[in-house]
């Protein structure tokens, strides 16, 4: 069965609101065995509606429209769908009993106007919306089947759950199956080198099917298949994912919803370590990922924000001297702010990060992007040069994952040593 999704709404299309309805259903389709190969979002507007849905239905078996149900003359999804199918909209009592009911019970008196929620395609199967008034509609046409469902998440959801899944489910019968995903979370190598390593794992691609992803300086490989049960799902991702594994290694920081600080912050617990930051340009944005993992305080001991040069001297013990002949944007600083802050905080590792984030403030021998970090450790201590493109936020965040993936590595280098 493929399926499509069309969300309605300008508010959607202006960005007001987020579409939160196409990735749940998309998931729970998933889990039901189906392919999802379209989603379109339509502004309130009956002629793009009617060609929208007049484009799925050449090319879906199943259609998902939400929103568009409410009392107001620009909600118009059960009426367009109705003229293009030739369908009459006839009056559903029990749907009107309902929501003159949800009034009553707040008090209130049904407007005239909500009457027309009531309205339903002639012969659909009616979907209760127990949280609001609009009810949902199931239609089959022509071997299609198409789901009428109301815009807000708190009234779509339930319904979905509870009578969509159930219908789906009969309809896709002993055949259907489960469609498993998971992502390989890489750091410290770019997307095309990435293919390359899996260049042939790609081209003979078949199931699991492989995807790439590059969001903020990370890589992503989506491993998708599909099988009659998760549990075989997993073991035909399983399969390439260690062969995956195999080639690329400590670039691998972790899967799904893994996240840099949060294994930063599992790697320093499993050790034994304490760590601590200094922040130039980055701002305290390392200090704040890492703090947003609960139980992070028995390794993360301090972050130091040293933005100005005095504040590197007198809290870091960053030399005036270095400062003076290298700059504050430097290697030789870097790692006396690492030092310093590892001195300071009385940690066992600390990692610093000094650089340019723009807009200003560049030169043509530092320009805006050059960002140094360093490590400094009981035993060893050293920096890397950086050079980020994007705006200032991009350049932040891309510094912090290096300053993470920085210290994730030193992290896995020393529970080797140690065994």
């Amino acid at each position: 069965m493929r399926a499509e999704l069309i969300s309605t709404g300008t508010e959607l299309l202006l960005g007001q609101i987020v579409n939160t309805n196409a990735q749940f259903i998309g998931q729970r389709l998933a889990k039901l065995g189906i392919d999802v190969f379209f989603q379109t979002t339509v502004g309130d507007n009956e002629t793009r509606l009617r060609e929208t849905v007049q484009t799925a239905m050449g090319r879906a078996d199943l259609i998902i429209v939400t929103g568009g149900l409410g009392p107001t003359s620009d909600d118009l999804t059960r009426e367009t769908i109705a003229g293009l199918l030739g369908l009459e909209l006839v009056m559903d009592e029990e749907s009107l009993a309902h929501i003159r009911n949800f009034f009553e019970v707040r008090g209130r008196t049904m407007p005239q106007i909500n009457t027309k929620q009531a309205l339903n395609l002639a012969g659909a199967v009616i979907i209760p919306n127990r949280i609001g008034t609009a009810p949902g509609s199931i239609v089959e046409y022509e071997g299609k089947s198409i789901v009428i469902l109301p815009g807000p998440p708190v009234e779509m959801r339930p319904m979905f759950l509870e009578t969509v899944e159930e219908y789906l489910r009969k309809k896709t019968g002993t055949d259907r199956a489960v469609i498993v995903s998971r992502v390989i979370k890489i750091m410290g190598i770019g997307e095309s080198s990435v293919e390359e390593c899996i260049r042939d794992l790609v081209d003979k691609q078949v199931n699991p099917t492989i995807a790439f992803l590059a969001p903020k300086g990370e890589v992503y490989i989506r491993l998708t298949a599909k099988a009659a049960s998760e549990d075989e799902a997993r073991r035909v991702i399983n399969g390439v994912e260690a062969e995956i594994r195999e080639r690329l290694g400590e670039y691998i920081y972790g899967t799904d919803d893994d996240t840099p600080e949060g294994v930063v912050a599992g790697l320093l617990n499993k050790c034994g370590l304490t760590a601590a930051t200094a922040e130039s340009c980055t701002g305290g944005l390392i200090a704040s990922r890492l703090t947003d993992i609960p139980g992070v305080s028995e390794n993360f001991l301090c972050g130091f924000i040293t933005y100005s040069n005095e504040a590197k001297v007198n809290i870091l013990g960053v030399s005036r001297k270095t400062l003076g002949k290298y700059g504050a944007v430097s290697e030789q600083t870097a790692l006396e702010m690492a030092a310093g802050a590892r001195k300071a905080g009385g940690t066992d590792v600390a990692v610093s990060v000094t650089g340019i984030a723009g807009p200003g403030g560049g030169t043509p021998e530092k320009p805006v992007g050059q960002v140094y970090i360093a490590i400094a450790g009981e035993k060893t201590a050293y920096a890397v040069k950086n050079l980020f493109t994007g705006d200032r936020e991009v350049i932040r965040w891309q510094s912090a994952n290096v300053a993470l993936n920085m210290l994730r590595r030193y992290l896995l280098q020393y529970q080797n040593q140690k065994g």
